[in-house]
């Protein structure tokens, strides 16, 4: 079975609980990623981990994530609010997060119809950070590549200090950076623009409002992620 035949088999949605959360944005998008105004803190759907979560995610208390993967530097700021709080920044709240290469391989699998190169014995693009007194958890990473069947898209788990689990859910990266991207970075990047929309994407299901960060920047000075989330602390 390939990736594709996974995602449309729906293989890995069970079993994860569905958490209400909500995202306190400056943003929200509209179903091409295209950002529009909103002050207003809105309801999130959690995501599926996917076939690829972290395996042992306490080995990965890294703030640079990128290990020896190439690519377009990417700065990744995630806030985590406590909606029970005033949406006030959540500290000690555990992040993790992981996304694939610049070829779209994960790291710790391979080798099957899921992913057929072989990396389990390599980890790279897999981090976790414990918020800071603002509620807030950044890494150092690259900018993802994409596999077929998927857009772009970056894993969060997202745990209370306690360790338990708050949230799972993915954020989505505007079209039109990643276009930018992958047609300028050809260096780096060489299988062209995504072969499946962000609003096509069936794990998405075309709701990308509260999954979609603001990202700035540039191909040459890299590019910084921000994306505030709420959770019932």
């Amino acid at each position: 079975m390939n990736r594709l035949e996974f995602l449309q088999k729906g293989i890995g949605f069970i079993g994860i609980p569905s958490v209400l959360l909500a995202a306190c944005r400056k943003d929200t998008t509209t179903v091409d990623g295209t950002s529009t105004g909103n002050n207003n803190c809105t309801s999130t759907q959690s995501e599926t981990e996917g076939p690829f979560p972290t395996k042992s995610p306490a080995k990965f208390v890294l703030t640079d994530i990128r290990s020896d993967r190439t690519g377009v530097p990417l700065t990744i700021k995630i806030n985590i609010q406590n909606k029970n709080a005033s949406c006030v920044g959540l500290v000690g709240a555990i992040v993790d997060i992981w996304h694939c290469d610049k070829d779209g391989y994960y790291s710790e699998y391979g080798g099957s119809g899921i992913q057929a190169k072989d990396f389990t014995s390599v980890d790279f693009l897999r981090g976790r950070q414990t918020t800071d007194a603002n509620g807030t958890v950044g890494f150092t990473s690259i900018y993802p590549g994409w596999y077929s069947g998927r857009a772009p898209h970056l894993h969060v788990h997202v745990y209370n200090a306690a360790g338990v689990s708050l949230l799972v859910t993915q954020i989505v990266f505007p079209t039109e950076t990643s276009n930018t991207v992958y047609t300028t970075a050809t260096n780096f990047y060489t299988k062209g623009t995504q072969d499946t929309s962000n609003a096509s994407d069936n794990v998405f299901a075309g709701n990308l409002t509260t999954l979609t960060p603001v990202v700035t920047g540039s191909v040459a000075a890299g590019y910084v992620l921000t994306h505030n989330v709420v959770v019932s602390g």
